[in-house]
């Protein structure tokens, strides 16, 4: 797990801070609407490793992480999901938080890969593999029956590997049992960030028939009479022809 870096300043935790202690808090990584989350250090075995702090949220306690645990737990043979490890107990402003301690991403946020891009954009060829790679993770779990219900840009990280990328989701979104409705709302989301990867509304004219034949428009009613399912986008990202 990691997330955009921010000054660690305004964090809830300072570095030097213990978790559970064994992990030795280095650094503010970033923070979402759940909690924060921390480069921390093991210290036993100096292994670098994640911790996503959750907000003390009254009425929720232990919900929200035990949740994201249980999720990423079921997920764990998926290639592209972040690997959990477990929870620890940090003291915040006198109240016990949840910590989730998972691996450590070596990798960009697509967000600022993009924008570090020229014209923070990528090749439409660049883009539509990184967007096969991106729906074979997904593929993954949507066959373990799950969803993920908040893909965007800043969700998953990626990284460089010769021609290919590799990718990990974070920040799963819960919001209840995993339907056909939430898996089709994920395939949407995909061709979404397909859009974004090839310069968004600023650039779609110009993109060539391949990438118009995927996006059609954004146009949720087409997108799913033609695809339905992240399986038949795979299918048709491994046969058509440029």
């Amino acid at each position: 797990m990691s997330a955009r870096k921010r000054s660690n300043l305004d964090g809830m935790l300072q570095p030097g801070r213990r978790i559970g202690g064994k992990y030795i808090v280095e650094d503010l990584l970033g923070s979402g609407i759940e909690g924060e989350v921390y480069k921390v250090r093991e210290s036993r075995t100096d292994i670098v490793r994640a911790a996503k702090v959750f907000f003390p949220i009254a009425g929720q306690k232990e919900r929200i992480s035990t949740w994201h645990a249980k999720k990423l737990d079921k997920l764990r043979h998926c290639t592209s999901v972040l690997q959990y490890l477990h929870v620890e107990t940090v003291k915040v402003r006198r109240t016990d938080v949840s910590c989730l301690i998972s691996e450590y991403l070596d990798g960009t946020l697509l967000y600022d890969l993009l924008a570090d891009l020229p014209g923070k954009r990528l090749t439409p060829f660049e883009a539509l593999h990184l967007t096969y790679t991106i729906c074979c993770g997904l593929q993954e779990v949507h066959l373990s029956q799950e969803y993920h219900g908040d893909l965007h840009s800043s969700n998953i990280f990626v990284k460089r590997r010769g021609v290919f990328f590799d990718v990990k989701f974070i920040d799963f979104y819960h919001r209840g049992r995993a339907t056909s409705a939430e898996r089709q709302s994920d395939l949407i989301d995909v061709i979404h960030l397909l859009y974004e990867m090839v310069g968004g509304r600023k650039n779609y004219a110009k993109q060539p028939p391949e990438i118009k034949a995927i996006c059609l428009g954004l146009r949720r009613d087409l997108i799913l009479r033609r695809y339905s399912k992240v399986e038949r986008l795979v299918k048709h990202l491994e046969s058509f022809e440029i």
